[in-house]
């Protein structure tokens, strides 16, 4: 059974989320927060699996809350809610901690699958939107100074330990591709990019596979197309 707390200034929208998730034999509501605040306090007494976690709440916005949340080590997954005018929200959310995010107004099935998708630590979109939303979002970062030949540094330490393999694997799945395609295209078996993949999350203390990717794009692997 998947715990969920749902964090939303919106009686309406908490309501119609529980009404939503209770419907789901594997997915149980632990409790309702209606700010950031109720949201990190719930989540240290109720440790649930999965925060929905809204973005513009009074007091305490939702980034501030999940920051607070991935920074006390629980074992919680958040679950960002925005909207496409509000990318540079999910982008932050992301930055936090998050394990991912989706548009507010997603059809009932892509939430559900989404709750269930981060709950695992895999990704919470499909990849081709990854791609179009991480490509907007790497023109958030800041600047860096490039190498003469415009290639990561061998010296980042998270990406010291990886083979290179793993740094192979890791470049595409930057890139949005899917275990299914790396398998595929790299002519390897599905169950060993599985295994490459969780070593990879292991060695670069990435909470999931949205956090490696976002990892892909700071570290120079991969570039915003």
């Amino acid at each position: 059974m998947t715990t969920v707390l749902i964090a939303d200034d919106q009686p309406l929208q908490r309501f119609g989320f529980r009404m939503l998730l209770e419907s789901q034999d594997d997915l149980s509501v632990l409790g309702e927060a209606n700010n950031g605040s109720e949201a990190v306090r719930m989540t240290a007494e109720l440790h649930p699996d999965v925060v929905l976690m809204d973005v513009r709440m009074p007091g305490l916005d939702g980034i501030e809350a999940t920051r607070r949340i991935t920074a006390a080590g629980e074992r919680t997954r958040v679950l960002i809610l925005t909207t496409f005018d509000l990318d540079e929200y999910a982008y932050a959310g992301l930055r936090a901690g998050a394990s991912g995010f989706l548009v507010k107004d997603a059809q009932p099935e892509e939430l559900l699958s989404g709750i269930r998708a981060v709950a695992t630590g895999d990704a919470v979109v499909a990849p081709a939107l990854t791609r179009r939303l991480l490509d907007a979002y790497v023109h958030h970062l800041p600047t860096k100074n490039p190498t003469a030949d415009d290639q990561p540094t061998d010296l980042d330490s998270r990406l010291a330990t990886l083979t290179d393999r793993e740094r192979e694997i890791l470049t595409v799945v930057g890139r949005g591709w899917t275990n299914t395609e790396i398998a595929t295209r790299l002519h390897l078996a599905e169950s060993t990019v599985k295994t490459h993949v969780g070593r990879i999350l292991a060695k670069t203390a990435s909470r999931d596979r949205v956090q490696a990717v976002i990892l892909a794009y700071d570290t120079g692997l991969v570039k915003p197309s």
